[in-house]
């Protein structure tokens, strides 16, 4: 390797970490946690006053708009619905379930996957979508196959009735 050509990388190696220090924009100084631009910070959001809120935060947000969009007796009642099946997994800030292939015991060679997004906050029916894949075996490999239109509506169905549910026994 050459002279010229180490410097160069050397040259870039320092670059890189002057400009990835540059980023830093935490305040180091004690005296700057008095600073107004980071008073929400540590109010029950991850990222300040107008971040996310998590695990009941400030109530005011969550109001606003600003907390997490995903109805919470929708997402129950889909865990719950889905249950029989394995979870593979469970995005509850993204409102996306995804279970695992399932083979129903007295169905041999068939097999079932769903996922569930809920996409919205409200408890309404267009706040669900529920995916159902079906694959079938064929000389020892899984081969799609179609699926009844009809069975991903009646697992919606069986959320949206569970979600009433829990929603009914929450408020009594």
């Amino acid at each position: 390797m050459t002279s010229g050509r180490k410097s160069l990388i050397v040259v870039a190696a320092a670059l890189s970490v002057l400009s990835l220090a540059a980023c830093n924009t935490t305040p180091v100084s004690p005296t700057s946690y008095n600073d107004p631009r980071y008073r929400n910070m540590g109010t029950g959001s991850l990222f300040g006053g107008d971040g996310i809120v998590l695990f009941g935060g400030n109530k005011n947000n969550a109001q606003s708009g600003s907390a997490i969009g995903v109805n919470a007796y929708l997402w129950r009642a889909t865990l719950d619905t889905l249950s029989f099946m394995p979870l593979a997994s469970a995005d509850p800030f993204g409102g996306v379930i995804i279970t695992d292939w399932w083979e129903p015991p007295a169905s041999q060679g068939e097999r079932f996957k769903a996922t569930a997004y809920i996409m919205g906050g409200a408890l309404r029916s267009d706040a669900l979508k529920i995916s159902v894949f079906r694959q079938v075996d064929r000389n020892g490999q899984w081969v799609d196959a179609e699926v009844n239109p009809s069975t991903a509506t009646e697992l919606e169905d069986k959320v949206l009735a569970r979600a009433r549910e829990l929603r009914a026994s929450a408020t009594q």
